[in-house]
């Protein structure tokens, strides 16, 4: 039975060798193998300056950022306290085991000199390769929007009338500027603009009244059992083929989902090079808007309706629907179910519609009123017309076909579970950063990770129908060694740490 020694400090290790230590099938080696940052070096080369202090390169820059998504590692100073005992962060960030780990300063100081645009041109090339390794369809697409909490308190929020609230966050946005370094192209705030004069009540945004001295670009949104607070939202577009995230775009809480969707299809169809056909979501997304924006585009529109979800709402029950009311397009007229006429009488630019009602006399004298509205007074039942009209209606009919049913009970697990995943694993529910470009720099890279792991878990795999032969011939012989060190039996399932998930480990 043998017993430990008395520990004894060694001066030198001669056998020592991080490359050794580090399994081959480890996920760090398989990022290593299929992502190249040194792109990096020619995007931020005018950025820094000839004299000083020689920097950290870009590329190890690039990867602490990754790692700490990755593993979810609580802050910066944590992981660069981390770094000098895990030896597969040493080997993937090109360390030694003498080599001194920079302060962690260093990471805020690199975002607020590269700006987003460096983490969105990550986030696309990325993209690109999982375009190319036939990870991507491009055709149908699944869009949603999730709540994001900021990095502030409660008790940061002040309240008071619109016209002083925004005096305050200028205010509050131009001292902030005087205590970090702003990335070289500032990002706009989000803000919602101002209502015109005679904008209705339903118009205005409920929050404009409140802001958060700690994070003026975060809005006040309440969801949840949590109540109100300060949060931003992130959109993102996932394609329908592996669940590869194609499009992201971030945005202060208090932004509509709806009002993003051409946006991140026109995203989508950048980073992908594809043309977009079908587009899936969920009834915020089934507005009058989308409908016919879809519609003009050539898209089918899978989304669920609004409409048909407002009409099951208890004080729509038994109420006559937009249906029942045929139209003449010779008269531009309405016909009701009780056979009156509603004739056009007012014409809502802001909303593109027209109104038709019949007169208040008539309609109050309607033997089957109760059946049509239940507003009080000699008050007409109306019917909206918008521009478009007929387009519109086809494009409804298509988020009522069964494929559109069927497209969107596949969302449920897609795009929730994209969403659910990076929550889980990659800390996407809290926000790490204050202000709105920073919050987009760590979307870009929760998204970047989640399709990288996509990207190396079918490594090596040929999809059906993914692509043709000699794109399927380039992709092999571009991957060479690598798909032939990484294909056997049961690599990809395993998981590169032990079972389950640690405080820094992920399965892949």
């Amino acid at each position: 039975m043998g017993k430990q020694p008395p520990r004894e400090p060694k001066l030198f290790y001669y056998d020592v060798c991080l490359e050794g230590r580090v399994p081959q099938e480890h996920l760090l080696r398989k990022i290593q193998a299929v992502v190249d940052f040194d792109f990096t070096y020619g995007l931020v080369q005018d950025r820094y300056g000839v004299n000083g202090n020689v920097s950290v390169p870009p590329p190890t820059l690039m990867r602490m950022m990754l790692v700490l998504f990755l593993y979810d590692v609580r802050s910066e100073r944590e992981l660069m306290e981390s770094i000098p005992y895990r030896m597969d962060w040493l080997w993937f960030l090109g360390y030694d085991l003498d080599s001194e780990i920079p302060d962690h300063s260093i990471l805020s100081k690199a975002r607020s000199r590269w700006g987003v645009e460096v983490f969105e041109t990550l986030f696309a090339r990325v993209v690109a390769q999982c375009v190319a390794a036939g990870l991507v369809n491009g055709r149908k697409i699944h869009v949603d929007g999730s709540l994001v909490d900021a990095h502030a308190s409660n008790n940061s929020v002040l309240k008071g009338s619109e016209g002083l609230i925004d005096q305050l966050k200028e205010q509050l946005r131009s001292e902030t500027a005087k205590l970090e370094e702003l990335p070289s192209e500032p990002q706009p705030h989000s803000a919602p603009p101002l209502p015109r004069k005679g904008t209705k009540k339903y118009y205005q945004p409920k929050n404009r009244g409140m802001v958060s001295t700690t994070d003026p670009d975060a809005t006040i949104v309440s969801k949840g059992p949590h109540g109100p607070r300060a949060r931003y939202k992130n959109h993102r577009v996932v394609d329908d083929r592996c669940g590869v995230i194609t499009a992201v775009k971030t945005t202060s809480g208090d932004v509509e989902e709806n009002a993003k969707l051409m946006e991140l299809v026109d995203q989508h169809e950048a980073n992908t090079q594809c043309q977009t056909e079908t587009v899936v979501a969920d009834k915020q997304y089934g507005t009058v808007e989308n409908f016919r924006a879809c519609w003009q585009r050539g898209l089918r529109s899978h989304m669920a309706d609004l409409l048909v979800a407002q009409m099951k709402k208890p004080q729509c029950q038994g109420i006559f629907g937009i249906d029942q009311f045929v139209y003449d397009p010779k008269t531009d007229t309405y016909r009701c179910p009780a056979g009156q006429t509603l004739t056009r009488r007012k014409h809502k630019k802001q909303r593109q519609a027209y109104e038709y009602a019949c007169a208040g006399s008539v309609c109050w004298a309607c033997s089957i009123r109760s059946q049509c509205t239940r507003a009080k007074g000699k008050v007409a039942r109306t019917i909206k017309r918008h521009y478009d009209q007929e387009a519109i209606d086809l494009a409804r009919q298509q988020s009522h076909s069964p494929a559109a049913r069927r497209d969107r009970q596949r969302r449920k697990w897609l795009m929730e579970g994209s969403f659910g995943d990076a929550a889980t694993r990659h800390g996407f529910k809290h926000a790490r950063w204050r202000r709105l470009w920073r919050q987009q720099i760590q979307d870009f890279l929760i998204a970047t990770v989640q399709n990288i792991r996509t990207l190396v878990r079918s490594l090596g795999k040929r999809l059906r129908g993914a692509c043709s032969e000699a794109q399927s011939e380039a992709i092999l012989a571009a991957e060479g060694l690598v798909v032939s060190l990484l294909f056997w039996s049961g690599v990809f399932g395993r998981c590169c740490t032990p079972v389950g998930r640690s405080r820094h480990g992920i399965r892949p």
